[in-house]
């Protein structure tokens, strides 16, 4: 019989979550409840239920999976191991992080040839902000949350562009429509500042340029 379990939470979900975790207090199971900042109006619930567990069993664990939020309630953070995933250090290292998450299958699944370069170029967007970051006010003038998502979702928008325009036998590629999207509705969606903005899209057209001026 399994003695892990998990959840994804969401609304309506604050009664299964409960029942897991009494449960798993008691038979020693491993609870994990996923994307916490879901639910965030039940956390302060789960703190209660977290400190009513009275002589757990020795083989219980409790996982909790979150992105950022600052609606965590501390005690449930004071009593935690946490484990933060970070960017590597450089950008040889933040690359090669960006480009693990790419399979063949995804490589293959773009005839392209340039779908490669795009994600590429991509990467070492990503990991060039990403960089920026450590270097606090000289780096950006406000802080940004630029994480895993933004290059997902933009190298996704690659695929789905470049294998439209092979649908449509279309000879000019969209690199103008993807600098756009990339520029200021991905990443240029978290910035703030103005001079900021003007640093993203210049890193930006200056590494697309091969593609938009060729």
């Amino acid at each position: 019989m399994s003695k892990f379990y998990f959840l994804a939470l969401g609304q309506g979900m604050e009664e299964n979550a409960k029942l897991l975790i009494e449960r798993g207090a008691i038979r020693g199971h491993w609870v994990m409840l996923q994307n916490c900042h879901l639910l965030t109006s039940w956390l302060k619930t789960l703190e209660g239920i977290i400190e009513g567990i009275q002589k757990p069993d020795k083989g219980f664990r409790l996982w909790l999976t979150t992105m950022p939020t600052d609606k965590f309630p501390l005690g449930i953070l004071q009593k935690s191991l946490k484990v933060v995933t970070e960017p590597p250090d450089g950008l040889g290292p933040n690359v090669r992080q960006n480009f693990s998450k790419m399979s063949d299958e995804i490589f293959e699944s773009c005839p392209k040839d340039e779908f490669k370069q795009l994600v590429y170029v991509l990467s070492f967007f990503h990991a060039t902000i990403q960089e920026r970051k450590k270097y606090g006010k000289i780096g950006w003038n406000c802080k940004y949350d630029f994480n895993d998502g933004d290059f997902r979702i933009s190298w996704r928008l690659i695929h789905l562009y470049l294998n439209k325009a092979i649908d449509n036998n279309e000879e000019n590629l969209p690199w103008e429509t993807l600098r756009y999207l990339i520029g200021e509705s991905m990443y240029g969606g978290r910035v703030t500042d103005d001079w900021d903005r003007r640093v993203l899209n210049t890193y930006l057209e200056e590494f697309l340029g091969e593609f938009i001026f060729d």
